[in-house]
């Protein structure tokens, strides 16, 4: 699935170099010689707090500016992140996604901001939530970022193509063979699921962002009771 996604967004015609950036665990060791031996560059900084390790990443590199996209997300597709990359540079924002509100298919996420603005919520962020998730305290805090989104005319935001749950997986699978290669845009994706729903009784029914909605419980929880519930996650 890594090798889709790095594969699909090197496609993309307006980012310049894709780097993957996993954990220091050594679970993630596997990760690192996989994108070695791939000629795929990797970086690897902190597992709970992956913010820091973006910003890490970004700051060895010398990058002016960050797309971020998530590794469980083997559908993403290269004009999406053009889209979003383009909007970004003609806008001249701080932070410009396509999910704030989301209108795309669970699984096209993409974000593009300044590494200043990543350095400023990697100094200030303090929540959880904030944290682990990379870009809620830019999103969060538009009296300090310009923030824009970029959305469809057609909302096609219910669609779930991102892996998280077995049945996502199963779900994936059965787009893949039944495309028949992984060369194919969102548009004529959604056009084949629209012609057959059967293929998202699979995956129906699971929550968009369940993460994000667990770091924000979080948030609310005694800070005695944080690493617990972030040890109990690990576990999961």
């Amino acid at each position: 699935m890594l090798a889709h996604v790095v594969r699909r967004v090197r496609n993309a015609q307006r980012v310049d170099l894709v780097v993957v950036a996993t954990t220091v665990s050594p679970d993630d060791d596997e990760v690192e010689a996989f994108c070695r031996a791939n000629a795929i560059l990797v970086t690897r900084g902190s597992v709970n707090d992956v913010l820091s390790r973006y910003h890490d990443a970004a700051t060895s590199l010398g990058a002016d500016v960050v797309v971020r996209v998530t590794a469980d997300c083997p559908f993403i597709d290269p004009s999406v992140v053009d889209d979003v990359v383009r909007e970004f540079l003609k806008r001249g924002q701080d932070y410009v996604s396509n999910v704030n509100p989301p209108t795309y298919p669970d699984g096209l996420d993409t974000e593009v901001f300044t590494a200043a603005a990543l350095a400023l919520a990697a100094k200030r962020a303090a929540l959880p939530s904030e944290r682990e998730h990379v870009t809620p305290f830019i999103r969060n805090h538009p009296e300090l970022f310009r923030l824009a989104n970029v959305s469809l005319d057609d909302d096609l935001s219910a669609m779930r193509w991102t892996v998280d749950e077995p049945a996502d997986l199963a779900f994936v699978r059965a787009v893949a063979s039944r495309m028949g290669s992984m060369d194919f845009g969102f548009r004529e994706l959604a056009a084949m699921i629209r012609s057959d729903d059967t293929l998202e009784e699979s995956n129906r029914g699971i929550e968009r962002n369940a993460g994000y909605a667990k770091s924000l419980r979080e948030d609310a929880a005694p800070a005695s009771s944080r690493e617990t519930m972030r040890d109990d996650a690990q576990i999961e």
